[in-house]
């Protein structure tokens, strides 16, 4: 139907390792074995909530955490506090000049009652490669990890039953001192904080219908793209809102060069299937290297789909080659591993396959078994903090 150029394809063709926080590998993993200090706070029941009815929205949990980074660069000892505002100059670094990043990560319920957290070590490293990216001070994988735990386990009645959703916790790093001229804050706040959700998209756990974007791009080289700047995100706003008026689920946006190559949709990676072969757009700055992305490359490599003995694929995806694909699906701390039904693309429409036997399913009910403790993790993935 749709034919690829294959001799464009030939030419970006670029497999990466999986690897690729392995500066900082040592000091994530000393974090996992760190029991952290314990909240203060404590409540083993359930908050009053319509667990059968969560969507992806705002319900703030009881507590935040809050750390303040002292001029000197180095942060002080972080305390839990009740959720609410907090107070800001109006020269504040985070409101003049968008000096800030985030991360989002999830806790989840076990069926006999136990929260586990997934993989918040890669989480503090990736704030990390960030803050070095805005010019920000940030917390060690230690603080960060703690502050995690803290906050997850403070506001454990808010984490729903176990298959009714998660408690998703955004970390969120911002030059709050003020400052004029164009530079960095000289003061900075670290802040997690909590709320309980459900699916992301509307359609729940049906197939996406994704449009492709010609006009607007998401990132440009040497810009901030590979990073979670809060910067980001609101220019992709108004594509995204022309396409749901239209009935479209999500964006997926080009290269901002030769507009003909894959980069990610608005908050999520992507993926094709062809045949056993599993590709994803390669990162090179311009495009969020996800957790949920690293995670589902490797489950996907020990499931078999790979071309060499060591890697599933990572290289530039002309467009074409996408709309050529049998399967296409979404990855991303919000989204999960989420299946796409339909891509439209200048005057074509192309459907994916997206059943129960699909690729995209089999490596989300992996996925999602680890996260929630139905599956054994053989891989160090997850934390409990109870």
């Amino acid at each position: 139907m749709i034919k690829t150029v294959s001799s464009l394809l030939k030419s970006h063709v670029h497999i990466r390792t999986l690897q690729t926080f392995s500066k900082y590998n040592a000091q994530a993993a000393s974090a996992l074995r760190e029991e952290g200090k314990k909240p203060v706070y404590q409540d083993d029941e359930y908050a009053d909530m319509d667990w059968d009815n969560l969507g992806f929205a705002l319900t703030p949990a009881d507590y935040m955490y809050v750390m303040k980074c002292s001029k000197d660069g180095e942060f002080t000892k972080g305390e839990l506090t009740r959720f609410g505002t907090i107070q800001l100059s109006p020269s504040a670094g985070v409101l003049n000049y968008g000096q800030a990043i985030y991360e989002g990560t999830k806790a989840y319920r076990k069926e006999n009652g136990k929260v586990l957290l997934f993989r918040p070590d890669h989480n503090a490293v990736r704030m990390q490669l960030g803050a070095e990216r805005m010019l920000m001070p940030s917390p060690s994988v230690d603080q960060f990890v703690d502050a995690v735990k803290q906050t997850a386990f403070a506001n454990k009645r808010w984490v729903p039953p176990s298959g009714k959703g998660s408690l998703y916790i955004r970390p969120l790093l911002m030059g709050t001192g003020p400052v004029l001229g164009l530079g960095p804050a000289p003061e900075y706040t670290f802040i997690v904080y909590a709320s309980p959700v459900g699916n992301y998209f509307k359609e729940g756990t049906a197939a996406l219908n994704l449009f492709v974007e010609e006009e607007h791009a998401r990132a440009a080289p040497g810009g901030s793209g590979g990073v979670k700047s809060i910067t980001n995100y609101a220019p992709v706003l108004k594509a995204l809102s022309r396409a749901k008026s239209l009935g479209f689920s999500d964006v997926l946006y080009l290269d901002s060069v030769k507009k003909k190559y894959l980069e990610e949709a608005s908050a999520c990676n992507v993926f094709l299937v062809k045949g056993r072969t599993i590709v994803t757009p390669a990162t090179n700055g311009t495009i969020l290297e996800g957790i949920t992305r690293k995670s589902v490359m490797e489950i996907a490599f020990d499931q078999g789909y790979q071309i060499s003995s060591s890697q599933v694929v990572e290289k530039a995806v002309h467009v074409n080659e996408i709309m050529d694909a049998d399967e296409v699906f979404c990855t991303g701390t919000a989204v999960g591993v989420a299946p796409v039904g339909t891509i439209t693309y200048q005057d074509k429409r192309v459907e994916y396959e997206a059943g129960d036997e699909s690729v995209c399913q089999k490596l989300r009910s992996v996925l999602v078994g680890i996260q929630t403790g139905s599956i054994k993790d053989t891989k160090g993935w997850v934390t409990c903090i109870n």
